[in-house]
This record gives C-alpha cells, structure tokens and sequence, in this order.
C-alpha cells in the first residue's frame, strides 16, 4: 500500500500535510491485498471524489455485502449517507466471517439493533481521514495515534510496515487492506478483521 497525499479536512485535528511526490490514488473498491489504482486526479493534485456516498460505495462493492446487511439492519444508512465527512475501517466479507457465526447471527437480530450500531460507530471516524494523514498522526506520536470514533471509544492506530495496524479495545488487531476509497461524504479503509469495543 502507498501512503497516499491528502489534507486532513476535518475531525482528528487541524492537521496540514506536506505533499508527497509521486503517490497514487484510489477510489475504486480493490481486493484484501491490493489497492486499485485510479488517475482521478484534479489540477492541485487531490484525489477527486466520486459522486457515491459511503454506503453507495459498499453496495457497489461485493467485499462488503455483509457489511452493507449490518448498516440496514443497524439502522445507520442514513447516518453514513449523510453529509458528513466520515472515515469508515469497512471491515471485509472474510473479516466478519472470522466473527463467530452466533454472535454474528445474534447482532443482527432487531432486539440488537443498539448493539450493532454501537459496534458499527465504532468503525467510523469523524472527519475525512486519508492514510497518509493516520500515517503522519502515527509518526508525530512516537509510533502510536489514538483515534476517537463515533461510539466515544479509541482506536489505536500503528504502522507494521507500510500498513496501518488498528487495535481495539480488546486488544484485537485489525489491518487496513485497501485504502483511501474516496466518497463524496469521506473516505472508506477497508480492514481485514472486525474490531471490538
């Protein structure tokens, strides 16, 4: 993955980046291992964004149709199609099929509606956050940024190479496969393993 340029507009912190030459974009949605590449690019050398909100661009992807199943039944298409800007850790098919299948099964359920959306907030981050800005939050605190999510509760974002390494609340680790698809209301990461509050 190529930490891509971007200006973080909103959310974390009032945080101006230096360009970096030569990166790539992407907003088109790619597999778990690679990023696809796109030239859509303005004149300053931004991403351009696409017309799809966040949750028009999972549907349209067939790695999130889980995803997109729990939005509905959570009740937060609204929400995620609203103007926002907000970054959302999407976790993949193969993330949610490491969830236990009961559990899986339970979340979805009407009477757990709150409890899905809680665990969904807790992917979503407001402010359109690129990676190459998680990367600069990164490297400015030592190797470690504690990002705050929707749900109140932390992120804890590492590098591991050239990815980004999220753990949750519970210790567990999820690791952004597939970065910077653009939104028109922010920006979708997509993440291998569900984290947990």
């Amino acid at each position: 993955m190529k930490i891509l340029k971007s200006t973080l507009i909103s959310g974390l912190s009032a945080l101006a980046l230096a360009a970096c030459s030569g990166s790539d974009t992407s907003d088109t949605v790619a597999t778990d291992t690679e990023v696809v590449q796109d030239d859509a690019m303005i004149s300053d050398g931004t991403q351009a964004t696409t017309d799809k909100n966040i949750v028009a661009l999972a549907q349209g992807n067939p790695q999130a149709s889980t995803l997109v199943t729990a939005v509905t039944a959570a009740g937060l298409a609204e929400t995620l199609s609203g103007s926002g800007p907000f970054t959302l850790f999407a976790p993949s098919n193969a993330a949610f099929a490491k969830v236990d299948k009961a559990t899986l099964d339970g979340l979805l359920k009407p009477e757990s509606k709150a409890k899905l959306a809680a665990l969904l907030k807790y992917h979503v981050v407001a402010g359109n956050v690129k990676a190459a800005d998680l990367a600069k939050l990164i490297a400015d605190g030592n190797g470690t940024a504690a990002v705050t999510t929707l749900n109140g509760g932390t992120l804890k974002a590492r590098m591991n190479g050239d990815k980004i390494v999220l753990t949750d609340a519970k210790g567990g680790k999820s690791t952004v496969t597939s970065a910077d698809m653009a939104a028109s209301n922010g920006t979708v990461h997509m993440v291998d393993t569900v984290v947990m509050p």
